[in-house]
């Protein structure tokens, strides 16, 4: 499903011009790439937190619509109210479809509830990574990467250079020779408290063993 968000182009520019956007109930931005020149815009507050707020909306193609003419963009950036939680700005990349994009796109993790290491072992996942950086034609963007737990024992780990990409997609850190950890099987406080508790027994009983009788 394509995302589509509208925008109107925006003659004032500076400081003040942003400030009024922003009270008006709108979102001062710009779009810029794609070989044309950088454009400032503003977006409705209401229409784009809408979309904002959803995980595909910051790692997906999205279709911007300015004044009436459509094309393809990537959220880039964008800055948030400290206090209030609005957006007060975005900066979006035009998309060509010939060359290739960097994007951070999330992992989902599945089946961490029946991983050995978790249901016999008593485990937790520890999340190393919760996003990777992907480099791709805009056609072959995925919205999120699937990372599989089912398999895993207590202590072992997930590398990107396991995780199923598709067609044309790779991780960026990969092609720098970086095979990262993703995810792990970890002990929990307390089974670490009580292998500590086991080890300082076992300690007493090695130590009341050697010492001889009286």
């Amino acid at each position: 499903m394509t995302i589509e968000i509208n925008a109107v182009k925006r003659d004032d520019r500076g400081t003040g011009a942003s400030r009024r956007s922003r009270r008006a109930g709108n979102v001062p931005g710009v779009v810029y790439g794609g070989g044309k020149e950088a454009v400032s815009v503003e977006f409705s507050h209401k229409e784009l937190f809408l979309e904002f707020r959803h995980e595909a909306f910051h790692a997906s193609i999205l279709s911007l619509n300015l004044d009436g003419k459509k094309e393809n963009v990537l959220l880039r950036d964008y800055q948030m109210h400290p206090v209030r939680n609005t957006i007060q700005h975005v900066d979006f990349q035009r998309v060509s479809a010939t060359e290739k994009i960097h994007v951070k796109v999330p992992f989902h993790f599945i089946n961490a509830d029946i991983a050995p290491g978790v249901k016999l072992g008593g485990g937790i996942v520890a999340h190393i990574m919760t996003e990777a950086d992907v480099s791709c034609l805009a056609k072959d963007l995925p919205e999120f990467i699937e990372v599989d737990l089912a398999t895993l024992e207590m202590g072992d780990a997930v590398h990107l250079s396991q995780l199923k990409l598709p067609k044309g997609v790779e991780f960026v850190q990969l092609a720098h020779d970086n095979d990262a950890t993703v995810a792990s099987i970890a002990k929990t406080r307390g089974s670490l408290a009580d292998d500590a508790a086991d080890a300082a027994v076992a300690a007493d009983a090695a130590e009341a063993s050697a010492t001889p009788a009286v």
